[in-house]
């Protein structure tokens, strides 16, 4: 369409004054051949968005899938892992109980020491009363008769 048919819309059909006898232009028929070949390329953009969101939701589809995949994946390492995982973070709390058991240990050897050192010490008067003890009514056996 061209610019003079174009403006030739909007001229009157007639000068004012006098009624002229004439059909009138079909405007809807103007219209409708003007804007087909717009609806027609209209029609089939619409065509192809359709085709590339149904293209986009087996693209997202496929996403979806493949990331459950991987997170399934992702969690079974994490499962296996576990234990070692724990065993790594126990590992310094085992060691330390470790040192404070042998540290206790420790202690109690030194006081186990101790006690049989005094002991020890203590050892031959005990031996030497004792001795005496168990003379000493022989001794008075001895005397009285």
């Amino acid at each position: 369409m061209s610019l003079r048919d174009f403006l030739e819309r909007f001229r009157p059909t007639g000068t004012p004054g006098a009624a002229v006898t004439g059909v009138p232009p079909d405007r809807t028929a103007e219209r409708t051949a003007e804007l087909a070949p717009a609806l027609a390329r209209l029609t089939a953009v619409q065509q192809e968005a359709a085709r590339i969101r149904a293209a986009g939701q087996e693209t997202a589809e496929t996403i979806r899938r493949n990331a459950g995949r991987e997170a399934e994946g992702i969690v079974a390492a994490a499962r296996e892992q576990a234990p070692e995982v724990r065993r790594q973070a126990a590992e310094p709390v085992v060691r330390d109980a470790l040192r404070e058991a042998d540290a206790v240990r420790a202690a109690g050897d030194r006081a186990a020491d101790a006690v049989r050192e005094r002991g020890r010490a203590g050892l031959p008067s005990l031996v030497d009363d004792t001795v005496a003890q168990a003379l000493r009514p022989a001794a008075g056996t001895d005397a009285a008769p």
